[in-house]
This record gives structure tokens, sequence and C-alpha cells, in this order.
């Protein structure tokens, strides 16, 4: 091998391993940018309304696929500390923070619950229509303290 040779495999090397770093690279920021990124509803399913009204019926209806689909990541209280929760790549959402629920629409929650995002699954060929707006009548309960002015179900008891 001549040393011209030599200079050109040397330096078809040096490009090869720039290549591959610059994948590396490249992928390693998609992902990073992937699960740091918000996740937002479209705007069409921000003006979707609840057609369900959040009666004792839903919400307990809401509160059964609520304990087979999501408490193992979001856990029993909604605070997103389940016993699945700490092997996530992202941390599920904590229901109890009623700020935060208060600025997120019931058709965000059903887009959401729907569609799913890694490492959530998509619940809507899961659940039904009516379902999937069960859970979201359910989800609000968690951001309800009790005796802070939050009005009953409209079936429930008057006290």
């Amino acid at each position: 091998m001549n040393s011209e040779t030599r200079a050109r495999a040397g330096k078809n090397n040096l490009l090869s391993k720039v290549a591959v770093l610059f994948v590396i690279v490249a992928a390693g920021g998609a992902i990073f940018l992937y699960y740091h990124r918000d996740w937002n509803a479209p705007a069409a399913a921000k003006n979707l309304r609840n057609p369900l009204p959040a009666t004792d019926d839903s919400i307990a209806m809401g509160r059964m696929n609520y304990s087979t689909h999501c408490q193992n990541c979001h856990g029993d209280k909604g605070d997103g500390k389940g016993p699945r929760a700490d092997s996530l790549s992202i941390a599920p959402s904590d229901f109890t923070d009623a700020h935060a629920l208060g600025l997120v629409t019931d058709g965000e929650l059903f887009w959401k619950i729907s569609h799913g995002r890694r490492p959530m699954p998509a619940f809507q060929y899961k659940l039904t229509e009516t379902e999937r707006w069960q859970l979201v009548d359910f989800i609000r309960t968690f951001a309800q303290k009790p005796n802070a002015g939050v009005a009953p179900a409209a079936n429930s008891p008057s006290p």
C-alpha cells in the first residue's frame, strides 16, 4: 500500500466515524425532544364538550375502568404514583393537582385518553366513547377538595 492509498483509507475511516457520531447525536436529540415536549391536544379536541353529566353512575363506571386500565400507573389516588410509575420513561400525570387539571378541558382529557402517547397506550379502540367520557368524569374527582364548594354530582342527594 502506498502512502496515497493509506491517506485515503484514513480519511474515509475518519469520515465514517464522524457520520456515525452525527447519527447517534441526532437520534439522541430527537429522543430527548420527544420525551420533553408538551403533550398538547389539537385545537378541535379542546372544544369538545363532555356529553355525559358527571352523575354518580357515570363516575362509578369511570372508576371501574380507571382501576382496570389506569390505576397501575396513575395510582389509586390519581397522584401519578402507581406501582408501575417508577418504571416508565415519562411520569404519569398527577390528577390531584387542581390547578393543572383546571387548565385542561374535558375534550383534551378525552383526546389524550383516546390517542395516548408513549408510554401511555391509546384507548380509542379498547374503550367505547361513553367509557372514555366516564373516565373523564372520574378523573375530575381527584382534583376536587372535600367541602371546598364543589357541587355534588347531578343525582347526589343534597345534605
